[in-house]
């Protein structure tokens, strides 16, 4: 299934979706988007770049960022459960991770994305390394959020 048919069936379903988006920046918000009559099933999204932003709008803990990291399972978790709470969405997906060029370690190399989908008693969170450019790690990781959230409904 492409993204125009898993919205096309949450739609139908009246099953609703939001999203909490780090290194995408945006990209499943705008894929969701892209499809009319998604108004119905999408309240809106959260974009939290800075720790700041993850703490204040999505209730991610300061001790998951300095235990774990903002790219971490911990944090994807907490921004599923604090996206989910704020928008009242049946769906919810997280995405953190480093898209570069900068910005990568050794233990935590640009590629490393988390990506998370949460409904009802249903919870999964993925460990990616994805290889490209910047463009291609942001466009490879919301294409497989879309596959998630395909099994996991």
């Amino acid at each position: 299934m492409n993204s125009e048919q898993i919205i096309k069936e949450l739609i139908d379903k009246n099953i609703s979706i939001t999203t909490a988006e780090s290194c995408t920046g945006g990209r499943v918000a705008s894929e969701i988007t892209k499809y009319a009559g998604v108004s119905s099933i999408y309240p809106g999204s959260v974009v939290s770049y800075s720790n700041e932003i993850k703490q204040k709008v999505l209730n991610v803990h300061k001790s998951t960022l300095k235990n774990f990291g903002a790219v971490s399972r911990e944090c994807v978790k907490e921004m599923l459960d604090g996206v989910m709470e704020l928008m009242g969405a049946d769906i919810s997906v997280a995405i953190s991770g480093i898209a570069g060029p900068t910005g990568g370690t050794k233990e935590k190399p640009v590629g490393l994305v988390y990506i998370g989908v949460k409904y009802k008693d249903k919870l999964f969170i993925e460990k990616n390394i994805f290889d490209g450019d910047r463009n291609e790690i942001q466009e490879k990781t919301k294409n497989r959020a879309f596959e998630i959230v395909e099994k996991i409904i």
